[in-house]
């Protein structure tokens, strides 16, 4: 069933790093955006400009419990996406992938509204296939320190594609890869925040491991485009990966940080966490064939920008 051209959102996660930016997108698209985050990760800070807008509500939520509104659309953002944030409390990072999705898909069942689910590279685990397909099944350790996201994450795609078949809910699916941009949290814990901050402070940059390891990097406006490009697709697909197919290891990322911050870091090596994943590059064929998908922002381009981000952040803060 066609999306109306300007609609009602649910947008679960609203407040977090992408569910604001594409909070900011249907708003500029016209649409009435209901805004549901617990605020565990979310930042009122990333929706405030929005607060007085006529078609913007916030509402303060946990999706674990459910929730009930008449919406065409539901973006499922709703989950912390950095291993320090899923890996604070465990079982409420499952609670949250498995039931929180439940929920929602519960309410697409409901009021007949189809609903994007925000799924992760994460699925594929520490990869034996490069770059990574959508037909590839993974490689996840199903008992680590990094199993509450991959696979609560892996539970909640089992859950949309049931609803698909046993209720006929409109599910879209987006396996989302490396992504950067304004509004990561300065404690985010991910690799470009992290070496970001590092270097705006002249700290020591922390690489986990020789820093061999590889990522591919996405800014966070492309990452959007496919987002809302996926949700109004009206043919059915399975899951698509998102993301960006330029591929760095993380030892070029640290001295690309520390060129354009102009920073005087030293870069130290720590040990590699546990099933810390070796590669990680998204095969987009099927974006680009469904979606027309294709990033435009360049890796220097986009950490020039976050840069500016979060050096007003930092300042700020203090």
């Amino acid at each position: 069933m066609p999306l109306p051209t300007k609609g009602r959102v649910l947008i679960a996660g609203g407040a977090g790093f992408i569910g604001s930016h594409l909070c900011d997108r249907y708003i500029g698209r016209g649409w009435e955006v209901i805004c549901v985050d617990n605020f565990h990760t979310g930042n009122k800070a990333n929706i405030r400009h929005l607060l007085t807008h006529p078609n913007f509500e916030l509402v303060r939520h946990d999706i674990v419990e459910p929730y009930m509104a008449e919406v065409d659309l539901i973006l499922n953002f709703a989950c912390p996406a950095s291993p320090v944030h899923y890996q604070s409390n465990p079982i409420k990072t499952m609670k949250t992938s498995v039931l929180g999705t439940m929920n929602l898909l519960g309410l697409a069942k409901r009021v007949g509204a189809r609903l994007t689910h925000a799924s992760t590279s994460e699925v594929y685990g520490d990869p034996l296939q490069h770059p990574q397909t959508e037909a590839y099944w993974g490689n996840v350790n199903p008992i680590g320190p990094r199993s509450c996201y991959d696979e609560g994450k892996r539970a909640a795609e089992t859950l949309c594609y049931d609803y698909s078949r046993q209720h006929g809910v409109e599910v879209r699916l987006v396996r989302i890869f490396n992504t950067y941009g304004p509004r990561m949290a300065i404690d985010d814990g991910r690799v470009v925040s992290n070496f970001i901050v590092q270097a705006l402070q002249n700290e020591d940059i922390t690489i986990y491991g020789d820093g061999s390891q590889t990522r591919s990097f996405c800014y966070c406006d492309d990452l959007v485009e496919g987002i809302i490009a996926l949700s109004e697709q009206d043919e059915t697909l399975g899951p698509i990966n998102c993301g960006n197919a330029n591929e760095f290891t993380v030892a070029e990322l640290a001295e690309r940080v520390i060129r354009l911050t102009g920073s005087r870091s030293r870069i130290v090596q720590k040990p590699l966490p546990q099933d810390d994943p070796k590669v990680r590059r998204p095969d987009l064929s099927l974006a680009q064939k469904y979606l027309n998908y294709q990033p435009k922002v360049e890796l220097e381009e986009g950490l020039k920008k976050t840069i500016d981000y979060f050096r007003t952040a930092l300042a700020n803060s203090r």
